[in-house]
């Protein structure tokens, strides 16, 4: 019995897990855009990694904050093969703003994954802010 009861949960986690990384296509006038995946962002600097599943290979990367502005300290895209982008987005995002277009310069390589570092900036609401992350192919 427990077996199976762990059985159905490892296997409801699993389609919880490829239901998020399903992408998203911009239909806002940005064709070829994809979302990534969203993570809601802490008061106190935060750390996140938005694992890609699958083989991804994006061209260009924009970050979008809703709800409450966001300053990124840090941006890292690790890709299959060992190999890493740091890249520099020291930027705050106001809420409903964007970052630039990031070019990456392994556009051919898959994408492992996206690592933030990164804190919602106090407004008067006290909201946190959730940031999309967006991918170009």
């Amino acid at each position: 019995m427990k077996r199976i009861i762990l059985l159905l949960l490892s296997t409801f986690l699993t389609l919880s897990v490829l239901q998020a990384q399903k992408p998203e296509i911009i239909t806002n006038n940005k064709p070829g855009w994809h979302k990534i995946g969203d993570a809601k962002v802490d008061f106190k600097t935060d750390k996140d990694k938005f694992i890609l599943l699958g083989k991804d290979k994006y061209k260009e990367l924009q970050v979008k904050a809703k709800d409450a502005g966001v300053h990124i300290e840090s941006m890292t895209v690790e890709y299959h093969g060992d190999m890493k982008e740091d890249i520099a987005l020291k930027s705050m995002l106001k809420a409903g703003g964007q970052s630039r277009k990031i070019s990456l310069k392994y556009p051919n390589l898959d994408i492992q994954n996206i690592t933030f570092v990164y804190h919602t900036i106090p407004g008067a609401e006290g909201k946190k802010a959730e940031i999309e992350l967006w991918g170009k192919k």
